[in-house]
């Protein structure tokens, strides 16, 4: 028996989403990411005596925008408290945070896994600042501090320990990054680390009321590297409970070359930072007006859209959630869907050439040439009988990249593509290739279905692959029968 069939899987997210301000939360230093080192500081991200902060209104905001978009509770009367602790990236010695009060409480994600929908809730999002960046040179005894990213303002969203598998932690994180693309608060890019997570972990036997000793795995920036991680965890500390040991309650850090997890320093059972109130900022009241003000201008979320596009395009669900993906795809696709009725049609070039080319050319459908009438041309020559499927995506679409502004009829006649649907010409073909065949006709008639597939490769191969395959189909069945 799989020794995991007698543990519950306990696992809690803390993902920490940079903001998308041009300042940094305290100061009006730059918080754009790159730039040479600490070329983005002055003396109050350097914590020089006698330096006050003065709180980023749009850090708010874009904080309210994420709380709202999780059905959270918003805070109207906040404070913020300082979090003490050395590190050498922390200037003043201490992180401005929120601890008794987080802007948002409460809350919930929904997430799609292969056991189907259901929501995971959360315990608090809240903001505080960023700290700097250590650098460790290979065989260099030193540390380089940057402290360009001190003080980039950043949401924590932290969720209940709720998760239940890898699959789930995984998929709640590609949620938290859609989210925050579509809220435009957080470009989402983890690989620059603008959007990292934290795993706790734990094993508790199945029935058990008390949670399991807790691992914390730090700074994993992508899907698959939490679900390596998680994997790996829960793999480690069921062989420690199945040898009669204890597992140590303690800081890993994720090793992606081994896919192992590595200890980096014990937790006490409560790490004791000292909280309280920050006196150098006075305490933010949410106004009825300002939170009514965000709310009437926040967007179309992906549960939205999906609904939407269930009901308004009769599209299938799965195609919804494909399309969703990205509020720039959304976005096209209802662009499209201006210009033509075809909406399934839409979707299924959106999911197929289309997204094909952007994965091969590395590139969003925002950076497409095609524009969504010229889309919508290109499926019209499609729906008309006009230029089939296969021609139109492997020959009359790479064109249509190629040149933006000339129409998708224009190119297709330059390419020789549209199709012969005159009844005129196509019939004399279909009543030769029966007169050529006999023997096959025998067949057909004789229960021999398949042999029809032979018919219309001979009649394109006849008409230069120019005919329309429906109608010389109509044709070959009406004459057979």
């Amino acid at each position: 028996m799989d020794v995991l069939e007698k543990y519950t899987v306990v696992i809690g997210l803390e993902i920490h989403a940079q903001l998308q301000t041009q300042s940094k939360i305290y100061n009006a230093d730059s918080a754009v990411y790159g730039g040479a080192p600490n070329s983005h500081v002055s003396v109050i991200t350097l914590a020089h005596p006698g330096t006050l902060p003065k709180l980023n209104r749009k850090v708010v905001e874009y904080a309210i925008r994420m709380g709202l978009a999780c059905n959270s509770e918003i805070s109207r009367y906040q404070i913020f408290d300082r979090k003490n602790y050395f590190y050498p990236d922390l200037p003043k010695g201490y992180q401005l945070t929120q601890d008794r009060t987080p802007i948002c409480k409460g809350g919930q994600i929904t997430i799609t896994t292969k056991a189907g929908e259901h929501s995971i809730p959360l315990n608090r999002i809240h903001i505080e600042e960023d700290a700097g960046k250590s650098i460790h040179l290979e065989n260099e005894p030193d540390t380089l501090v940057d402290f360009n990213r001190a003080g980039v303002p950043l949401i924590e969203i932290v969720t209940e320990p709720a998760l239940r598998s890898s699959e789930e932690a995984a998929a709640l994180l590609a949620e938290v990054r859609r989210l925050v693309r579509y809220l435009e608060i957080c470009d989402g890019n983890m690989e620059e680390g603008s959007l990292r997570c934290d795993a706790n972990v734990s094993l508790m036997l199945k029935g058990a009321k008390e949670y399991g000793k807790k691992v914390e795995i730090k700074n994993m920036n992508s899907m698959r590297h939490v679900q390596r991680a998680v994997d790996f965890e829960v793999a480690r500390q069921a062989a420690i409970l199945e040898r009669g040991d204890e597992v140590i309650s303690e800081t890993r850090t994720f090793d992606v070359g081994t896919g192992e997890t590595y200890g980096m320093r014990t937790k006490e059972e409560l790490n004791d930072y000292r909280y309280f109130p920050d006196p150098d900022l006075s305490p933010l009241e949410v106004s009825d007006e300002w939170l009514n003000a965000i709310k009437a201008a926040m967007p179309e979320l992906p549960r939205e859209l999906i609904e939407k596009f269930v009901s308004r395009y009769n599209l299938p669900k799965y195609d919804a959630n494909v399309l969703t993906q990205s509020k720039e795809m959304a976005q096209y696709f209802e662009s499209v869907c201006v210009f033509t009725s075809n909406y399934k049609a839409v979707s299924n070039w959106l999911m197929g050439p289309v997204k094909s080319y952007l994965n091969e050319h590395l590139v969003e459908v925002d950076q497409l040439p095609v524009a969504p009438q010229t889309m919508a041309q290109m499926l019209e020559l499609i729906d008309s009988g006009k230029v089939s499927f296969a021609a139109a995506s492997q020959k009359l679409f790479p064109e249509m990249i190629a040149n933006p502004l000339v129409s998708p009829v224009d190119l297709a006649q330059r390419l020789n593509l549209i199709q012969d649907s005159n009844l005129d010409s196509l019939t004399p073909v279909v009543e030769q290739i029966i007169q050529d065949f006999p023997l096959k006709v025998k067949e057909y008639k004789s229960g021999r279905k398949a042999i029809l597939t032979m018919f219309m490769g001979e009649a394109m191969k006849r008409t230069k692959g120019k005919a329309d395959p429906k109608l010389v189909n109509e044709l070959f069945l009406q004459k057979l029968s």
